[in-house]
C-alpha cells in the first residue's frame, strides 16, 4: 500500500497508463527527469516521485494553451539539456502552443507550468471588431501599438500581443447621425482629422470605429412639419450642412421648406422648437423686438399683428400676454385703457400716460402703444346693496347705492377696511350665529371660538350691511363726522364710507369672566344671566349661590333721551353682575346659616329690591345704562366647607337609613305572614286527606266484615247442615255483634276526626290573630316614622321647597350631587303618597327577594 511523506510517492513501482507522465528527482545527481506512458517505472532508492501521473496536455484542432517558464528545443523540436544534463528553460517567458504545433497531447517538463489551459480560437463576428495593444516590440510594431481586427474572422493570439477589447460596430439608421471624436490624429475616408476633432457620420449601415476613433453618442433626427421649425444657436464658426456660414452665437430658424428632418450638427445647440403660430380673424398679437426684412431684430419695439395670418416667431421676437381675442364689449362692460406712447386713435391724439375708457357695444384691439388696465362691469345695486367709490383726482370716498353703475376713469372701487373684532363677527353672521360660538365639553368647560370660518371671505368694497336682530340695538359712529347714530332692530344697518360698527366685549361663563362674549348688536332684553358668587354667613358658613337674574333695558324708543347712554357701559353684564352680587354678600353676611337656609329666597329678594308702599316689589334699576333687574332666582346652593357638607349628608344619610330600614321590616313582615298562612293551608289540607282516608278504610272493613260473614256461613253449612238452624242463630247474632262493633268504631274515629278538626282551626286562627297584631303594631310604627319625616320635610320651609322646586334641571343635578343624592320628591298632606313603595326607587340597594313557602 502506497504511503505519502511530505508530498512524495515512496512505492518502487510505479504504472504510467498512456497519455500520462510523471517527474522523478534523482537525489545522487539532483537531477529531474520526465517519464512517459504508457510504462511501468521501478523507483529506485535515491530516486524520489515529485510530480504525476499527470495527464499530458491535449489540444484539440482551433485551441491553444499558454505555458510559463517553457523548455528550450531544437530545430527538430526536441527540448534541449543543459551541460549539467537536466531540461534548459526559459525562467519568466510565456509560450503559446497552438494545435497546429502540437497536434498530439505532450507533456510539461520539470519547470514547466500551465498558465492557461486549453482555450479556443477567439472568433469575431460581422460588424465585430478586437481591439489589439502589442506589449512588447515585434515585427514592425512597437510596445504600446494599438490596431483594430475586424470581423469576421478567427483571432489566433500571440504571445508578444493581448486583447484590450472587444467592440461592436454601431448601426446608423435613417435620420440618425453618429458623433464621433478623433482620439489622434487620423485619415477617415480620405479625410484629414485633427485629434479632438468631433464630426458627424451620417451614412446609413454599420460603421465600426478605428482605434484613433470614439462615438460620442447617436444623434436622431428632428422631423420638420408645417407647422413645427427648429430653433438652433452656433457654438462655433462653421458651415452647416445646407452649406450656409453661421458665426459663433448666431440664431437662426430651420424649418420644412430647407429640410424635413434635421440632423443637429455639432456646432449647434438646439434652442427649442417653435410652434407656428396662427391668428383667427378675431384674434391678435404683439411680437416685442420684432424682426426686419433683412434678419435684424428691432429691440425696443413693438408690432401689432392681426388675424388672419400665420408666422413663426423669429429668434429673439417674443409675444406680449400670448395670442389674444378681440375685445368683444356689451352694453354693461368697458374697458381702462392708458397709453404707453403718444398715438392718435379715433382722430383723437392721446398723449403718452392719459387714461381713458372705452365703452361697449363694440369690438376692440388695442394698439401696440396702448395697454389695457382693466376691463370692467356696470354694478347692479339694489336698494340694500351698496359699493364705495373713491374719484382718484379729489380723493372723495362716497357710497353709490341702487343703481347699476359703471366706474368712470378718474374713479376706483375703494376697500373699507375694519378690524378684525369687526370682521370675525360678520363672519359669524355669516354663518348664521349672532354671538362667537360657544362650545361645551364634557367636563362642562366652556371655550368660544376665535377664528372666523375659512369660507367666509368679504368683499372689501362692497358696502358693508349688517342685520340687526329683533330686539336689539346697533351703535354705529362717524369718524368723520364725529357723530353717532343708533339702529334698533329688526333693520338692515348699511355703513357709511368712515363709520364703524361699536363692538361689545360681555362677561361669560359661570362664574362670570370678562371679554368672553363679542357681539356688534345690544340685545334689549326681557332675558336672564346667570351668575355664581360665593357667600359668608354671621356664623362663617361659606355657601356657592348659584343665581339667574332676570333684565331688560328701560328704554322708549320714540325718546332718544331713554336710549342715548345704553351704549355707555361696554360690559352690561359684568357690572350688572359685580353690583347685584355684593347686595348679596352684604344681605347674608348679617344671617346665620340657619336662619340663611330657611329664608335664602327672601333674604336675596329683599337685598335687591325695594318695595314700595303697597308693599309691592321694585325692579332694581342700574341708571347708567337704564338696565332694569326684574326678579332674582336661586338656581343651586352649595356649601363651600367640607364640614357644613358632611352635616347634610349625615342628615340626608339618617332619613335614608330610616326609609330603608322601614321598608325591610315591613318586608319581613309580609313573608312571615304569607309563610303562615301557607302552613295553615297545608294542615288543613293533611287533615281533610286524613278524614278522607278513614271513610275508604271504614268501607273496607264493611267490604272485609261482609266477607267473613260469607266465609263463615259457607263453613257452618260445610260442617253440619243439620246444625243449619243453630248456626244460622248463632252467625246472626254474630253479623248482629259485627255490625254493632262497626257502628262503635264509625262513632269513635267520626269523634276524633272532629275533635282534631276543631283543634286545628283554633290553632289557625290564634296564629293569624298573632300576625294581624304584629303587622298592626309595624304599620303604627311606620306611620310614627313617616309622621317624623313629614316633619323634618315641613322643618325645612315651603319658602325653601318651592325655590328648589323651581331650580331648572341643572341646578337640580348639582345640589343632588352636593349632598350626595340621586332623586327626591316633594309632598304635601293633600296628595300623600305611598312611603313603602316610594323608598324602594330612592335607595341604590335591591330589595331581598321574598322568601315565598312551597306549596
Amino acid at each position: 500500500m502506497a504511503t505519502r511523506k511530505k508530498g512524495h510517492v515512496t512505492d518502487s513501482i510505479i504504472r504510467i497508463p498512456p497519455n500520462k507522465y510523471i517527474h522523478v528527482l534523482d537525489n545522487n545527481e539532483n537531477l529531474r527527469r520526465i517519464v512517459e506512458g504508457p510504462c511501468t517505472f521501478v523507483k529506485k532508492e535515491h530516486e524520489i516521485l515529485l510530480k504525476g501521473p499527470e495527464d499530458m496536455i491535449v489540444l484539440p484542432p482551433g485551441n491553444y494553451c499558454v505555458v510559463s517558464n517553457p523548455v528550450v528545443r531544437d530545430e527538430g523540436g526536441k527540448p534541449v539539456l543543459n551541460k549539467y544534463g537536466e531540461y534548459q528553460i526559459r525562467q519568466g517567458r510565456e509560450e503559446i502552443r497552438q494545435s497546429e504545433q502540437f497536434p498530439e497531447p505532450f507533456p510539461l517538463y520539470p519547470g514547466e507550468e500551465l498558465e492557461k489551459p486549453t482555450t479556443p480560437y477567439r472568433i469575431v463576428e460581422t460588424n465585430m471588431g478586437l481591439i489589439i495593444k502589442a506589449l512588447r516590440d515585434f515585427d514592425d510594431k512597437h510596445a504600446g501599438d494599438r490596431w483594430l481586427f475586424k470581423g469576421p474572422g478567427v483571432y489566433i493570439p500571440k504571445i508578444q500581443e493581448e486583447i484590450e477589447k472587444e467592440i461592436s460596430a454601431s448601426i446608423i439608421k435613417q435620420n440618425q447621425a453618429l458623433k464621433i471624436r478623433t482620439l489622434r490624429d487620423t485619415t477617415v475616408k480620405g479625410i484629414k482629422r485633427k485629434a479632438g476633432e468631433v464630426w458627424l457620420e451620417r451614412e446609413q449601415g454599420a460603421y465600426l470605429p478605428s482605434v484613433d476613433e470614439e462615438i460620442i453618442t447617436s444623434i436622431e433626427g428632428k422631423v420638420l412639419t408645417d407647422k413645427k421649425a427648429l430653433h438652433l444657436k452656433a457654438t462655433a464658426n462653421f458651415k452647416d450642412h445646407y452649406g450656409i456660414e453661421r458665426r459663433a452665437g448666431e440664431e437662426w430658424l430651420v424649418t420644412k421648406e430647407m429640410a424635413e428632418v434635421h440632423i443637429r450638427d455639432v456646432y449647434e445647440d438646439i434652442v427649442g422648437e417653435i410652434r407656428l403660430t396662427t391668428l383667427a380673424r378675431n384674434q391678435y398679437c404683439i411680437v416685442v423686438n420684432p424682426v426686419d426684412a433683412k434678419g435684424i431684430p428691432q429691440f425696443g419695439k413693438c408690432e401689432l399683428r392681426r388675424g388672419e395670418a400665420t408666422f413663426f416667431l423669429k429668434p429673439g421676437e417674443s409675444l406680449k400676454d400670448g395670442i389674444q381675442s378681440a375685445r368683444v364689449l356689451s352694453e354693461h362692460q368697458s374697458l381702462l385703457l392708458q397709453a404707453r406712447e403718444d398715438l392718435k386713435e379715433d382722430d383723437e391724439v392721446k398723449k403718452s400716460g392719459m387714461k381713458w375708457v372705452v365703452r361697449g357695444p363694440r369690438e376692440y384691439i388695442p394698439p401696440a402703444e396702448v395697454s389695457i388696465l382693466e376691463e370692467r362691469e356696470s354694478i347692479p345695486l339694489d336698494e340694500n346693496e351698496g359699493i364705495y367709490v373713491r374719484n382718484i383726482k379729489t380723493g372723495e370716498v362716497r357710497i353709490v347705492k341702487n343703481t347699476v353703475y359703471m366706474l368712470t376713469s378718474e374713479e376706483i372701487l375703494w376697500e373699507k377696511e375694519l378690524s378684525d373684532e369687526v370682521e370675525e363677527l360678520l363672519s359669524f353672521q355669516a354663518s348664521g350665529s349672532g354671538f362667537a360660538p360657544v362650545f361645551v365639553s364634557d367636563s362642562g368647560d366652556r371655550s368660544y371660538a376665535k377664528k372666523k370660518p375659512v369660507a367666509y371671505k368679504r368683499n372689501k368694497t362692497r358696502a358693508i350691511t349688517f342685520r340687526a336682530p329683533h330686539n336689539s340695538a346697533v351703535q354705529l359712529f362717524d369718524y368723520k363726522a364725529k357723530k353717532s347714530r343708533i339702529v334698533f332692530g329688526p333693520d338692515l344697518v348699511i355703513l357709511e364710507p368712515y363709520e364703524e360698527i361699536t363692538v361689545l366685549r360681555l362677561s361669560g361663563d359661570v362664574p362670570k369672566r370678562e371679554n368672553q362674549l363679542k357681539n356688534l348688536a345690544l340685545l334689549l332684553g326681557p332675558d336672564f344671566m346667570t351668575d355664581q358668587i360665593i357667600v359668608e354667613t354671621s356664623d362663617h358658613a361659606r355657601l356657592y349661590l348659584r343665581l339667574a337674574y332676570s333684565w331688560k333695558f328701560d328704554i322708549d324708543k320714540s325718546r332718544p333721551e331713554t336710549y342715548n347712554n345704553i351704549f355707555s357701559v361696554s360690559d352690561f353684564v359684568g357690572e350688572a353682575c359685580k353690583s347685584l352680587a355684593s347686595r348679596i354678600r352684604g344681605a347674608v353676611s348679617g344671617e346665620t346659616f340657619e336662619q340663611f337656609h330657611k329664608r335664602s329666597s327672601e333674604i336675596i329678594q329683599q337685598a335687591v329690591f325695594k318695595k314700595d308702599e303697597n308693599g309691592n316689589r321694585i325692579p332694581f334699576l342700574i341708571k347708567t345704562n337704564n338696565l332694569l333687574i326684574t326678579s332674582v332666582d336661586i338656581q343651586g346652593v352649595e356649601p363651600v366647607e367640607e364640614s357644613t357638607r358632611k352635616s347634610l349628608e349625615m342628615s340626608v344619610k339618617l332619613s335614608i337609613d330610616i326609609t330603608t330600614k322601614t321598608q325591610e321590616d315591613k318586608a319581613k313582615h309580609e313573608a312571615e305572614r304569607l309563610e303562615q298562612q301557607a302552613k295553615g293551608e297545608r294542615d288543613k289540607q293533611a287533615i281533610d286527606d286524613e278524614a278522607e282516608a278513614e271513610k275508604k278504610r271504614i268501607k273496607l272493613y264493611q267490604l272485609q266484615a261482609e266477607s267473613d260473614s260469607v266465609e263463615t256461613t259457607g263453613k257452618a253449612l260445610a260442617l253440619a247442615r243439620a246444625k243449619a238452624e243453630a248456626a244460622e242463630i248463632d252467625g246472626k247474632a254474630e253479623v248482629k255483634q259485627a255490625e254493632l262493633q262497626v257502628n262503635a268504631l264509625k262513632i269513635t274515629q267520626q269523634a276524633e276526626l272532629e275533635l282534631a278538626k276543631s283543634r286545628y282551626e283554633a290553632e289557625i286562627l290564634h296564629k293569624k290573630a298573632m300576625i294581624d297584631l304584629e303587622v298592626e303594631t309595624n304599620k303604627k310604627l311606620a306611620e310614627i316614622e313617616a309622621e317624623k319625616f313629614q316633619k323634618t320635610i315641613e322643618s325645612l320651609g315651603q319658602k325653601t321647597l318651592v325655590e328648589m322646586a323651581r331650580a331648572g334641571p341643572e341646578t337640580q343635578a348639582k345640589l343632588l350631587k352636593g349632598l350626595g343624592l340621586k332623586g327626591y320628591m316633594i309632598i304635601d298632606a293633600k296628595n300623600p303618597i305611598n312611603l313603602f313603595n316610594t323608598a324602594q326607587g330612592m335607595i341604590n340597594a335591591p330589595v331581598p327577594p321574598q322568601n315565598h313557602m312551597p306549596e
